[in-house]
């Protein structure tokens, strides 16, 4: 008899991805988006539900949430009714997140895991909004927005929360609905997200909620400039005015100039991200 063969205990698979919506190549598992993919996802329409389903201990070490996560516990993921695609978050990316998962696919919902979970992202840098800023889904504004008042909804349902939704109202009319309807008053004078100085509503609320990113910065230069007439600062002001006004003058229901303008400032978005400095002509001119 030769030497008896004893099983091969075999590593789980490690492999290099390029996701399909980032471009970005990741080393991970399959189940497994990397914190720098899911970076590029955030922000986008693209972007996936995020569970945080950090046991109460954990997130108390540290309570901040990686942008538009919600808590979520553990043992009620069976509960989770959202439609698309979702990743699960814990505290290292380990049994929590592998498990709420796995079984989340077994509903036929398309998870992953944040590689190396809120350590990770932490330690790569990124963003994390505070838990304790974060409002009630609703907000109320300014009837016929322009600038600040489609740019700030935008920055609230891509960066903190997908569900917000928004009211339009009279000026003289925004703080008696936000205390009787129980909303967040925004772009008025006197409230938290409004004005300081120089500074729009939607630099207040990139401040707030800790948002500080290289992109949302440039984005917040552009905005600034067109919502205070002071083109000089940002050449890309006067485009954006321009859209602005024309959305305006095309809806008349200020929600639906919301909806519309979400496509505007994703285009702006991906232009502060991955387009800054790129020019178009004639391509015979020069030549």
């Amino acid at each position: 008899m030769g030497t008896p063969r004893h099983p091969v205990r075999r590593q789980p698979k490690v492999r290099t991805l390029k996701h399909k919506t980032t471009g970005c190549f990741t080393m991970t598992g399959f189940t497994e988006i990397s914190p720098t993919a899911l970076m590029r996802l955030i922000g986008t329409p693209d972007a996936p539900t995020i569970l945080d389903v950090c046991i109460d201990d954990d997130f108390a070490e540290d309570p901040r949430l990686i942008p538009t996560a919600r808590r979520w516990p553990h043992n009620r993921i069976d509960q989770y009714e959202g439609q698309g695609p979702v990743v699960v978050v814990c505290q290292k990316g380990r049994k929590l997140s592998h498990g709420a998962a796995a079984f989340l696919r077994s509903k036929g919902i398309q998870a992953e895991v944040l590689e190396g979970g809120n350590y990770a992202w932490r330690d790569a840098g990124l963003p994390l909004v505070p838990a304790a800023v974060i409002p009630s889904p609703l907000w109320v504004t300014r009837h016929r927005p322009k600038i600040d008042r489609i740019a700030c909804p935008w920055l609230i349902r891509r960066f903190v929360d997908p569900t917000a939704q928004f009211q339009f109202v009279p000026p003289a009319e925004v703080i008696a609905v936000a205390k009787k309807f129980g909303a967040t008053p925004f772009d008025v004078e006197g409230v938290a997200f409004s004005h300081d100085g120089e500074r729009c509503s939607f630099d207040t609320m990139l401040t707030t909620f800790k948002l500080d990113t290289p992109p949302l910065q440039a984005m917040a230069t552009v905005i600034r400039a067109a919502d205070t007439n002071r083109h000089e600062v940002a050449p890309e002001a006067a485009g954006l005015l321009a859209l602005s006004v024309g959305l305006s003058r095309q809806y008349k229901d200020d929600t639906a100039q919301l909806e519309a303008g979400m496509v505007l400032y994703d285009a702006l978005y991906r232009w502060a991200r991955d387009g800054q400095g790129e020019g178009h002509d004639w391509p015979g001119v020069g030549k």
